[in-house]
């Protein structure tokens, strides 16, 4: 093995990868297919070169609910990705239906045991209640809220193709709007109440809602915020958009439903509701290919695309990671740290197509208590959790052992993403935080495919550092990426590239909405290379353990003196070396119009009770260019007192990048603090980087 790409230290590996529905799938393909396959990457080859046979399996192993015939060929593997080709011509289905039953029996749904009347569907927890009584809602009352509720929409108007907005926490409430919508065939949005009236309208005037359910009151961080105001401000924006019908509030005040009155066109829930005639669900039949979600990109520019997607292939996918990647089955209980602004929403939805329990929680993780949290992992046996990275950097900063303040001999897999997971926080979870058993499952994809292309797998070991494989029927790729156009030139394992995607899946969004929304899904995806898709990564598979390495977004690679390298090896350091004295960082390539050559600069944010001093610099540099190489040593260090993240916490790099160069940009409303870009104008000039160096050289 070349020094440059070390085996990583295995941290984990199944007891018996036999008993896994993986394993179990994989024997399933082979004694349809006749054949047998050597190991897990010659199915995960099997499984992009054979996309038809691959869907196809994938759909007669699930109980999916639908109607109509399945084709011999689910898709036009000649026809190329950039057409967005249409799978399971011939197919009906519904997404609420799915949720709500499981399989087809005859031709009608089936209640299957996981989702009999009386088994719980639903748990929601509020920041800091989860010791006093939590909501529960079972199967059969869930059924009756969503017929309930979608009997008020359909007197109401709503129809096939109608969109549905919420700005919600989430809750049970924004789970039935969902349902409620999509029984209807009516295409279901979500905003979180964090985000600013800019953003949300941002959102919602591409799409044109017919109606915003939107939550009366916030809390977070033991605040509660009045949201009446945002309200007015939205319903102002909304001004002159013809299809909007207004509001419907949601309570989430602490005590009663607030006064509404003064929100022009807003109504309660229960005076909406009172449009229903009964509770009967009727589901709207759909094609396999029809909308029903729209989704956010998480730009830091510009508006937000719209992208949509369709029913079957959320579906199909959401059963092939939750049962064969993830380890979900009927009897699991999930926990997703979300909010409804994040596609993690969506993710945390899924996994009732299973049958699993869905927990939601809304709030701080840290109110009131820091361990608070943890101890509803016990209390409630949740075998599976999703959180962020930043969330476990917390724990271990914080001296936070999870496994001494819970018992969490249920859990069975924590998936981490939203940004790189270090390799010392795999080595900490392993060492320090969790139990051994637990399956760390780093996952990377997102919005624009409602799935991963780097994602667990429970009959693979676990080695520290990146996503543990690839996603099977996702077609993953690495390229030159300093070849810019025409045909992608693939890279050998090991060597660091540009992530695209050969083939069509049957996740790729069918169109964005808004204004030359056609055109922006093919610029988003499809400009740079041609017919592959583009995503934006910049990853490495491993030569070895076939591990996926994300470097960072391709956008944001450094490249000084032609040495390109992903900031994520710069933060692994800090991370790894200095995470007693710096509470996070932000690295970005320089390259202003007067420039000959890129030059990196690098930000520490100090914990408080650390100063920012040149021997702090000076160890900074050092420990950069012992781990990697004199090249990766940032030309800058510099202290920052913020950093810019997205409202779902995520570094977003790109927009310092610009700034630094020379660019004067405007901000999307998905930053969580657009302001903190402002501090960061001053490094755009060759005289203030030069007295600042100075300044700190002199202290």
């Amino acid at each position: 093995m070349s020094e440059q790409n070390p085996i990583p230290r295995k941290l984990w590996q199944h007891p018996n990868p036999q008993s896994t529905e993986m394993y179990k799938f994989i024997k399933a393909v082979e004694k349809r297919q006749g054949r047998t396959f050597r190991d897990y990457e010659e199915v995960y080859d099997w499984s992009c070169t054979n996309r038809s046979d691959f869907w196809k399996s994938v759909f007669e192993y699930f109980p999916v609910v639908y109607s109509g015939t399945v084709p011999d060929k689910v898709v036009d593997e000649s026809a190329r990705m950039d057409s967005i080709p249409k799978w399971f011509t011939g197919v009906k289905m519904n997404f609420a239906q799915n949720v709500l039953f499981s399989g087809s029996r005859d031709g009608k749904p089936v209640v299957a045991a996981a989702k009999a009347d009386d088994k719980i569907a639903c748990t929601e927890v509020r920041e800091g209640s989860f010791l006093e009584p939590i909501r529960h809602i079972t199967w059969k009352e869930l059924r009756e809220r969503v017929g309930s509720l979608s009997q008020a929409m359909k007197s109401r108007g709503v129809r096939k193709g109608d969109r549905i907005a919420v700005v919600s926490s989430t809750s049970i409430d924004t789970l039935t709007v969902f349902l409620a919508a999509t029984t209807l065939g009516a295409m279901f949005s979500s905003s979180s109440t964090d985000m600013g009236v800019k953003g949300i309208l941002d959102r919602l005037l591409q799409i044109k809602p017919r109606y915003l359910f939107m939550d009366d009151a916030a809390v977070y961080n033991g605040k509660e915020v009045d949201l009446r105001p945002k309200m007015k401000d939205i319903m102002a924006g909304m001004r002159g958009v013809a299809e909007f019908q207004g509001i419907v509030a949601q309570v989430r005040h602490q005590h009663s439903p607030v006064d509404i009155s003064s929100v022009p066109r807003a109504q309660t829930w229960a005076s909406f509701l009172s449009a229903a005639k009964s509770s009967a669900l009727e589901f709207e039949e759909m094609d396999f290919a029809d909308p029903f979600l729209v989704v956010y990109s998480s730009g830091t520019t510009g508006q937000p695309k719209c992208i949509v997607h369709a029913i079957g292939g959320v579906v199909l996918n959401g059963h092939k990671e939750a049962a064969l990647h993830r380890q979900i089955g009927p009897g699991s209980t999930q926990l997703q740290y979300t909010t409804t602004g994040w596609i993690m929403y969506m993710a945390s939805v899924s996994v009732l197509l299973i049958g699993c329990r869905m927990i939601m929680y809304d709030g701080s993780p840290f109110v009131p208590e820091p361990t608070n949290f943890l101890k509803l992992l016990g209390q409630e046996k949740v075998t599976h959790l999703g959180i962020s990275p930043r969330y476990l950097q917390t724990l271990q900063n914080s001296g936070i052992v999870p496994k001494k303040v819970t018992d969490l001999s249920n859990l069975t897999v924590v998936s981490s993403t939203g940004m790189v997971l270090s390799e010392q926080l795999f080595e900490w979870f392993y060492d320090e935080g969790f139990p051994p058993s637990v399956q760390l499952d780093n996952i990377s994809g997102g919005t624009d495919l409602v799935g991963c292309f780097g994602c667990s797998n429970p009959i693979l070991p676990l080695y520290s550092g990146g996503c543990q494989t690839r996603s099977l029927g996702i077609p993953v790729m690495v390229c030159d990426q300093t070849v810019d156009g025409g045909k992608p030139v693939p890279v050998e394992d090991g060597v660091p590239g540009e992530l695209v995607s050969y083939g069509a899946f049957p996740t790729m969004p069918i169109t964005f909405m808004g204004d030359n929304g056609p055109k922006r899904y093919f610029d988003s995806y499809f400009a740079r290379f041609d017919n592959v898709w583009t995503h934006g990564d910049f990853i490495m598979i491993h030569p070895v353990t076939k591990q996926v390495m994300f470097l960072g977004r391709s956008d944001g690679v450094l490249n000084p003196s032609g040495v390109r390298f992903g900031s994520a090896e710069i933060y692994n350091i800090i991370e790894a070396k200095f995470a007693d004295k710096i509470s996070d960082s932000i690295c970005v390539g320089q390259r202003r119009p007067q420039d000959t050559d890129e030059r990196v600069i690098l930000f520490l944010l100090m914990k408080p009770g650390h100063d920012f001093t040149p021997k702090l610099i000076r160890e900074v540099k050092e420990a950069i260019r012992k781990e990697t190489s004199p090249r990766h040593v940032p030309k800058f260090v510099f202290e920052t007192k913020d950093i810019p993240t997205t409202v779902n916490l995520k570094k977003v790099e790109l927009p310092v990048k610009q700034i630094v160069s020379g660019k004067i940009i405007k901000p999307s409303g998905t930053l969580a603090n657009p302001q903190s870009l402002e501090y960061y104008y001053q490094f755009a000039k060759d005289e203030n980087l030069i007295d600042l160096a100075e300044t700190r050289a002199k202290l």
